[in-house]
């Protein structure tokens, strides 16, 4: 499957730039990826179909559950598609499947609607049923990407839990380039280090999207702001607060707090979240 993976993804990223439109469908204005409550809508919709079907209801109710669930599944199929676009590529197999697993359902719930909507009950309530058997693989494969491949997942979590309170020397400020981010380590935690003039910027190395290495990507200006680009796909992060810029990451980088001692050693200790 890595051949089709390889050029839908880029098919996908050539068409949806970075920029406003491809920051809403990764979710960077609600702080949260927009994609599974979009899907957890359609899924939610159907499912009620399928109840409303085994209890008799009402046909009507059961042809407006499916047509929002068919209308929502459009934005939620954008917003999927964006993030499974940079993710790595063994996440990008499982999230093939899933869409293709999530296609085939559109189609028979689709077709279901249409066959209801021509008078034909039986029919239509035998393509939602397989719609969402087949919808359920889909949601399997969905949370398989989110918990156990941690696909969208934050992998740069708050580590003031990790920190004890107070102060730590973290390395003299004559040791660090000036105006080049380094790596260093407080402890087990790898940190990204900025020193510009008698400043230092401090916050943690990862990345939260797919846990990049901050410290290798590039400095940059956006609206005037000091930023730092994520290396592997882009995700930007202002310097002055660690919060994003633009995504695919969600989730702002978790910043420390710093001062210099008299003898010019680096103290950091964890920002306020």
């Amino acid at each position: 499957m890595d051949r089709p993976i390889r050029v839908l993804a880029k098919a996908i990223r050539r068409r949806i730039k970075p920029g406003r439109l491809r920051d809403l469908l990764h979710g960077v204005p609600i702080g949260e990826p927009l994609h599974p409550p979009l899907a957890s809508v359609s899924l939610g919709c159907w499912l009620s179909t399928a109840v409303l079907d085994l209890a008799r209801a009402d046909p009507r109710a059961a042809r407006v559950l499916l047509a929002t669930g068919v209308a929502n599944a459009l934005p939620t199929a954008a917003a999927g598609l964006t993030d499974w676009s940079s993710l790595h590529r063994e996440q990008q197999r499982v999230g093939f499947v899933h869409m293709v697993a999530n296609l085939t359902a559109l189609s028979l719930f689709s077709a279901s609607l249409a066959v209801r909507m021509r008078g034909h009950e039986r029919p239509g309530k035998i393509l939602s049923f397989t719609g969402l058997g087949v919808g359920m693989l889909g949601a399997y494969l969905g949370g398989h990407l989110a918990y156990r491949q941690a696909a969208g997942a934050n992998h740069a979590p708050q580590v003031s839990h990790l920190v004890p309170l107070g102060w730590h020397d973290l390395c003299p400020i004559k040791d660090l380039p000036d105006g080049r981010p380094v790596a260093r380590r407080l402890g087990y935690i790898q940190l990204f280090v900025l020193r510009q003039g008698d400043g230092v910027t401090v916050m943690v190395d990862h990345c939260p999207h797919l846990a990049g290495p901050l410290h290798q990507g590039r400095l940059v200006m956006d609206n005037g702001e000091a930023c730092v680009v994520c290396p592997w796909h882009g995700s930007t992060f202002r310097l002055a607060d660690g919060s994003v810029r633009h995504g695919p990451a969600t989730a702002p980088a978790p910043t420390f707090e710093t001062r210099i001692r008299r003898d010019g050693t680096i103290q950091v200790r964890p920002g306020l979240t």
